[in-house]
């Protein structure tokens, strides 16, 4: 006997999956929120670039294909992962900083629930839909 799933579409996370996800996301912003404190870094250059990666969101001007490949690259760890290895490689210490404040910005946007994007549409996420739909639209 197989248990049913939670979800009609099992693409998308939900159910304790979800929920683990989300929370997973709130503890990426409090632990890179809290690194950065102990970073003693300044605050100005954290509220300057927190919402940075949602420039990404430009990218829908050029289509819904273009927009998620823009917007996951932007929403994806591991760019800032990788900007922070660069920085301890390469000796450049605010790269880490700014990975700092680009982690928490994604692990904000995972705990709202805010996911990756397909590129069937922007409201159309790996946590599963954003906002509210039009009567009788995914």
């Amino acid at each position: 006997m197989t248990a049913a799933l939670p979800s009609a579409d099992p693409s998308v996370a939900s159910g304790g999956i979800l929920t683990v996800l989300r929370a997973e996301g709130l503890a990426l912003f409090a632990g890179c929120t809290l690194f950065y404190v102990i970073s003693d870094a300044p605050w100005e250059l954290y509220a300057l670039l927190f919402f940075a990666p949602d420039l990404g969101f430009l990218g829908y001007l050029a289509g819904s294909k273009v927009g998620a490949v823009v917007y996951n690259t932007l929403h994806s760890t591991i760019g800032p992962l990788l900007l922070a290895i660069a920085g301890i490689v390469l000796v450049v210490p605010y790269a880490g900083t700014v990975a700092m404040i680009w982690l928490a910005h994604i692990g904000f946007d995972r705990a709202l629930g805010y996911g990756l994007k397909y590129k069937t549409g922007f409201r159309v996420t790996h946590l599963g839909p954003i906002g509210k739909a039009p009567a009788g639209h995914y």
